[in-house]
């Protein structure tokens, strides 16, 4: 290693060092406790001496999708009341967050789940295994040249009318509530498909695992692959498989469940190379059952071990994804992506997953100190709290904070059913239906339509 290269070492881990001291920024002294030093270290690009650092960049970054107001001037406003030295222009800061390695957020990410999923206790296991939850989200972002390019709107959107959208499957660990991990691609397109990243995402998981997913991802090369790593499965069942069900049919358990077997599709898939398509198994059993409404199928073949009633609550925990896609997009703010360029909205999406593992370690710090389960404690009293404490240290300890935490627990609501609509109605305005420079040129022509004025 060169001098010029002990030389930039030295300065990172001084910079590291200087924070966990006395950092007054808590997002920054979270982001470099001891467990995640080694991802920073490994992945913190060379910089000159400068206000922004890549570490304090991060940080209001993270604070940035944290707050109700996402603006870069709020953030740079808040270092500016902190710093002396700072001023209140946000070019600075915006070219700081370019320079910030995508590599370096999203291994961050990865690294802030695995340190929680090394905490968990065996009693908050299933069996002693670990269960992942598996589901897809689209984003949408801003309507510029370069998102459309990279992440085209809808097809049945007319030109001018629609917005750049994304499509992202991610891994969610049901213990700790932790994002694993994250895939993400155009809305449609090839490679576009929920199957296609999961399927870049499968080394993820380890055998023994357990793994919970709607019938999206019930293909036959998916099921395949889980079996042969033995991994197991509880899918809802493929729609067009689930149409021709037959409870006579296989080998009978009990009344709707039953040992089906399933063949290898004849037509090999353009992904797969002709080599592994001929290694996979011509034909895998299957346990079908159908339980509360549902006909899932299962890799777990014993009734004896694993009977309809365990995998009917098994399957129940599902829903708990849907609700942490809802924290991240809700609760978080992150409904839609505001960078105007695709490198620096995946960044920022990143970012968003990155508070949100922070919050969830908080949580688990919490659960830990006062012997409950993580699952049983709000996000969003949570990320309140983090804001208060973000100030308040000096006043507020972080046991007492933990404490708190854990004093806002969430009920208990089992097969709880709401319509998906809103009784109130945000405002007056129509729709928007031809492009803005047309409608805009309309409205010079003819002015308002009456009723909006």
């Amino acid at each position: 290693m060169n001098h010029i290269a002990k030389a930039s070492k030295h300065q990172e881990r001084s910079v590291l060092k200087n924070i966990r001291k006395k950092g007054s920024n808590y997002i920054q002294r979270l982001l470099t406790q001891t467990e995640l030093i080694d991802t920073i270290e490994a992945e913190m690009p060379q910089y000159r001496e400068r206000l922004y650092t890549p570490i304090r960049t991060l940080s209001m970054f993270v604070l940035q999708a944290l707050h109700s107001d996402r603006s870069c001037q709020r953030a740079v406003n808040d270092t500016a009341l902190e710093l002396s030295n700072c001023s209140v222009a946000t070019g600075a800061y915006c070219r700081a967050r370019q320079r910030l390695p995508e590599s370096m957020i999203s291994k961050l990410v990865k690294a802030a789940a695995q340190e929680n999923e090394h905490k968990v206790r065996g009693s908050w296991q299933w069996r002693g295994r670990s269960i992942y939850l598996v589901d897809g989200t689209t984003l949408a972002m801003p309507d510029t040249p370069a998102n459309q390019k990279v992440y085209p709107q809808p097809s049945f959107h007319s030109e001018g009318l629609g917005f750049p959208i994304c499509r992202i499957v991610g891994i969610v660990s049901l213990a700790t509530g932790s994002l694993i991990n994250a895939a993400v691609s155009p809305f449609h397109g090839k490679g576009a498909s929920e199957q296609v990243l999961l399927r870049g995402m499968l080394d993820t998981f380890r055998s023994g695992d357990v793994v919970l997913a709607d019938a999206l991802y019930s293909t036959y090369f998916l099921l395949e692959h889980m079996m042969t790593h033995g991994i197991d499965i509880v899918f809802e069942q493929n729609g067009a498989r689930s149409r021709t069900t037959d409870f006579t049919a296989g080998t009978l358990l009990a009344k709707d469940d039953h040992i089906i077997t399933i063949k290898k599709p004849k037509r090999r898939p353009e992904w797969m190379t002709q080599e592994e398509f001929d290694s996979k198994a011509d034909e895998l059993m299957i346990r079908e059952l159908k339980v509360g409404g549902k006909l899932l199928i299962t890799t777990m073949l014993c009734p004896k071990t694993t009977s309809s009633k365990t995998l009917k609550k098994l399957y129940r925990y599902r829903w708990q994804i849907e609700v942490d896609l809802r924290n991240i997009k809700s609760t978080l703010g992150l409904r839609s992506l505001s960078c105007k360029s695709p490198e620096m909205a995946l960044k920022e999406m990143w970012i968003y997953f990155l508070a949100y593992n922070l919050i969830r370690s908080l949580m688990l710090a919490s659960a830990l100190r006062c012997m409950l389960l993580p699952r049983q404690l709000s996000f969003k009293h949570t990320v309140q709290l983090l804001l208060g404490y973000a100030v308040s240290a000096h006043t507020i300890t972080y046991d007492r904070l933990l404490k708190l935490i854990a004093q806002k627990r969430i009920g208990n609501r089992p097969g709880r059913i709401e319509p998906r609509a809103i009784k109130k109605r945000h405002n007056e305005y129509p729709l928007l239906m031809k492009p803005r420079s047309a409608a805009r040129e309309e409205v010079k022509k003819n002015g308002h339509p009456k009723k909006l004025k």
